[in-house]
């Protein structure tokens, strides 16, 4: 077996893969209205985005009375301030709670969130 890619929901897959294509550069691989795929140049794991109409944006931190986080990617970076800057610039939006202090979590426009993380 081999892990193709993680699936992001998105009421609208191409305008959240163009937040993630401006975060990462990587390419678009496959572009349907109903589908969306990047990959790092060379291949690889990638990122998709599939449409949801029904779409809940998760709440973090996680509270019993609204749509639960079912997963988030974590982001290895080099200059934390500097990445979370560049999140900002491309459509991100930081997160009120922020559980550590080495770790930002950050949303992305369909309030999936994902942290960054410098590995000390």
């Amino acid at each position: 077996m081999t892990l193709s890619a993680t699936v992001l929901d998105a009421p609208d897959p191409r305008a959240l893969a163009a937040f993630y294509q401006r975060l990462f550069g990587w390419p678009v691989v496959e572009d349907d209205p109903t589908w969306v795929t990047l990959r790092p140049p060379g291949g690889g794991y990638g990122l998709s985005f599939q449409l949801e109409e029904h779409h809940v944006r998760p709440s973090w931190p996680a509270d019993p009375q609204r749509q639960q986080m079912q997963l988030h990617l974590d982001i290895e970076v080099e200059d934390l301030d500097g990445a979370v800057a560049y999140a900002l610039d491309a459509g991100a939006s930081l997160a009120e709670f922020q559980p550590q202090e080495h770790v930002r979590v950050l949303l992305d426009p369909a309030g999936h969130p994902f942290c960054f993380f410098v590995n000390p």
